[in-house]
């Protein structure tokens, strides 16, 4: 056991004996294709890891964000990532209405799945504004403003409170220089608006701190998150590992995807102490291109990669990474947003002739 948690190399090490679920060296993964382009990046997942014969059964569940929150299917997806202990999915919709709240965010917290990764890297063959561009975003999942605590105290009056815990810091704080020791990283940026939300944004910076002298061997430095946003667009090289709580996580990977090549290519991860879940780095449902056939499915196969890595199904991993980066770096097949106009499925058929 110790020696599985330990080559897991992006999760929490864990005190916990039930890893992910694998009979005869064959992992049962649960699969939620999400909405919008979800179910064409899924079916190339699929079609990928068929020809690549990756010992990998998923068990599928064509969950939406217009489920309703006690609806069978939400149950049963929960109770199939409980069990395996692994899941990979597009992105749930959530529409811009009262009452309805994010499914992605209640699997996060109702799974304690605390730290979201996303890497942001140049990309050979993608056309983008910065070269040399590798930085990693790592965003507490579980509180925030995403704490879902809104209420009005009066008409035309509404409060929004914003949950900051020292405990959550801490642990969000020791993955991200545990991360960078790891990945042979040099330096955390620590994300904050300290300067205005003294108590709580001055906790999580403050919390950090503390933190980073338990790491001597890895920098830190702290920045105000508007002078974060224009330095990513200025002069984004100077980042390598930045941490963040949640809204500031999910502004600061937009920009990122912007700088590379946009949303297309960005992988992603969320990891707790027992669960983790792979999805595209920059969470978008893209709806407006939905049954199109047009859609890049590279940002969900590359977190698809992130997902073997975290099974040791090593060799596998490199093998569709390395197909996926020999395909997009050739001209001759490019979806739409990469400037050109090849499918959903002949990107597909590229990459498995790249195996």
């Amino acid at each position: 056991v110790a020696a599985r948690l330990s080559a897991r190399s992006m999760s929490t090490v864990v005190e916990d004996s039930v890893g992910p679920k694998c009979y005869g060296g064959t992992y049962t993964v649960t699969l939620i294709p999400g909405d919008g382009i979800g179910q064409e990046t899924a079916a190339s997942v699929k079609a990928v890891f068929d020809a690549a014969k990756v010992p990998v059964e998923f068990e599928q569940y064509d969950l939406s964000g217009f489920t309703p929150e006690n609806d069978k299917l939400m149950q049963e997806a929960l109770a199939s990532l409980r069990r395996n202990k692994v899941g990979l999915k597009g992105i749930l919709y959530t529409p811009i209405r009262q009452g309805h709240s994010s499914f992605n965010v209640a699997m996060r917290k109702e799974l304690d799945i605390y730290a979201a990764v996303a890497h942001c890297k140049n990309m050979a063959g993608v056309e983008a504004r910065h070269k040399n561009v590798d930085f990693v975003i790592i965003r507490e999942n579980t509180e925030g403003e995403y704490s879902g605590l809104e209420h009005q105290s009066f008409p035309g009056v509404v409060e929004s409170l914003k949950i900051i815990t020292r405990p959550k810091t801490e642990r969000i704080a020791r993955y991200a220089f545990d991360y960078a020791m790891r990945h042979g990283r040099k330096r955390v940026t620590i994300v904050h608006k300290a300067n205005i939300m003294k108590l709580a944004d001055g906790l999580f910076l403050n919390t950090c701190r503390a933190v980073a002298k338990e790491y001597p061997s890895i920098q830190y430095n702290d920045m105000i998150v508007d002078n974060t946003a224009m330095q990513l667009v200025s002069k984004p090289q100077q980042f390598d590992v930045m941490v963040m709580p949640n809204l500031y996580g999910s502004i600061v990977s937009n920009i990122g995807a912007g700088l590379i090549g946009g949303p297309g290519i960005v992988p992603g991860a969320n990891y707790g102490r027992e669960f983790a879940i792979f999805e595209p780095g920059s969470r978008h449902v893209a709806k407006d291109i939905q049954g199109r056939n047009t859609a890049n499915p590279s940002s969900l196969i590359l977190s698809s990669v992130m997902m073997l890595r975290h099974l040791q199904l090593t060799e596998h991993a490199d093998l569709i990474e390395n197909a996926v980066n020999k395909t997009l770096s050739s001209d001759s097949v490019k979806t739409p947003d990469l400037g050109g106009s090849n499918s959903t499925t002949d990107f597909t058929k590229a990459i498995i002739r790249n195996l």
